[in-house]
């Protein structure tokens, strides 16, 4: 078994087929592996701050400025310090919150920031979601199951979130300085229409999903989890190099002797 099978328990270990599910509408499929989050962090440079004999799990930015921790049973705590023009932000998600959608928030963290102005509304209406741009504007998915809003009475925030016929299943609230790029991102992972996958016994039990049963051998698992990662490390590398060669000055031009 390689170090990076020992590190990662059940991620890639050479046995026997399984029984995974594929669930769609991603947004009622739970909550999943949290490693999803994590690992790609990790992979894109940032540090591991997870206090030892904890069931938490914290993970800090290379510049400091940003932290993404979960603490069970509560899920998701995502904040970033004040930084010139942008004031400081806070993201919370409920433990359920699939993630899936937690990593289109996460995953933009560590990747520069599109020149093109950031539309949290856009991949929503581009895939049919009806929009109410009244008191609160908000926007809900064509099963009515999902939704998201700004809340611009009171204290103005972000209220994203997920039902199923038992009720609620997992929620979001951003503060209003919450950058809309990291934004627009989860709400891109929210309507991708592309199914996940979860093993058997961490499927919802609700009507309102569609499960389609898969046999699925770890190493390929373990293959397509780690492409991910292989990802996360090429672009941080990439950067890296972008910006060594940013900061390397120019060799001093040597006056020729006459």
């Amino acid at each position: 078994m390689s170090k990076q099978q020992r590190q990662w328990p059940g991620w890639g270990d050479p046995r026997a087929a399984q029984q995974h599910y594929l669930i769609e509408p991603r947004y009622l499929a739970g909550g999943g592996d949290l490693r999803h989050v994590t690992e790609y962090l990790r992979a894109s440079g940032w540090t591991d701050n997870t206090p030892r004999s904890s069931a938490a799990l914290v993970f800090d930015s290379p510049d400091k400025t940003v932290r993404v921790a979960y603490q069970p049973p509560g899920g998701w705590q995502i904040h970033g310090a004040a930084q010139g023009q942008q004031p400081a932000w806070q993201v919370t998600l409920s433990a359920q919150a699939p993630v899936e959608i937690v990593s289109g928030l996460t995953d933009a963290l560590t990747k520069a920031r599109s020149a093109h102005a950031p539309n949290v509304w856009a991949p929503l209406s581009e895939r049919g979601w009806s929009t109410d741009t009244g008191q609160e504007h908000t926007a809900v998915s064509p099963n009515r199951d999902a939704f998201v809003q700004y809340v611009s009475t009171g204290p103005q925030h972000w209220w994203i979130g997920a039902r199923n016929e038992h009720g609620p299943v997992w929620n979001l609230q951003a503060t209003s300085t919450t950058p809309l790029y990291l934004l627009q991102g989860l709400t891109e992972a929210l309507v991708d229409p592309d199914p996940v996958m979860r093993p058997r016994g961490h499927v919802p039990p609700s009507n309102r999903i569609r499960r389609t049963s898969v046999s699925v051998l770890p190493d390929q698992l373990h293959a397509w989890q780690q492409a991910r990662i292989t990802a996360a490390r090429a672009a941080t590398w990439g950067r890296n190099w972008v910006a060594s060669r940013t900061r390397t000055p120019a060799p001093a031009r040597v006056a020729r002797s006459r």
